[in-house]
């Protein structure tokens, strides 16, 4: 069995989260999508997820192979929902999850979201809310096998998403 680490960012791994961060850029693209394509993230992004304490890498013997920010009660977009959410608490929203395009097909965005959700326990918070492009299937299919529950839709950046949120036990 594979043992993976996660753990905050650090400055250092900026570069190579920017290289992943790219790579989910281009195969967003390829796909057909929207999603990404509009300079956001960008490397201020996640030097700022860096300086915020809300970027994650997920490392696989010392190489980072993914990457997520997993923030905590703060995303204004999540303010006004077109539909309702679960849970008016604390809550730990994940964006930009991405996954080293030499590992993918492993599952390994539902292995950061299993951390980010234990991550969420361990600071006492029992929701994790998330969102994603209406073309992105896979993400989709992903938050419905893990128990996510699609909420409405919220704007981010002027475009609609699908947004859900799981209540942790």
């Amino acid at each position: 069995m594979t043992t993976y680490t996660f753990r905050k960012a650090e400055i250092e791994d900026k570069e190579t989260i920017w290289k992943i961060i790219r790579q989910a850029i281009l195969r967003r693209k390829a796909d057909g999508s929207d999603q990404w394509q509009d300079g956001y993230p960008n490397e201020q992004s996640i030097e700022n997820d860096i300086a915020n304490h809300a970027g994650f890498v997920l490392t696989k013997s010392e190489t980072v192979i993914g990457y997520c920010a997993a923030i905590e009660n703060f995303e204004p977009a999540y303010d006004t929902i077109i539909g309702k959410w679960l849970t008016d608490s604390d809550f730990v929203v994940i964006h930009r999850i991405a996954i080293d395009e030499n590992f993918l097909g492993q599952g390994l965005s539902k292995v950061i979201i299993e951390h980010v959700e234990n991550y969420a326990k361990e600071q006492n918070i029992f929701s994790v809310k998330v969102d994603t492009n209406f073309d992105n299937h896979a993400m989709m299919k992903i938050f419905d096998r893990m128990g996510y529950q699609y909420c409405g839709e919220v704007y981010l950046r002027g475009n609609a998403r699908r947004a859900y949120e799981k209540v942790l036990q």
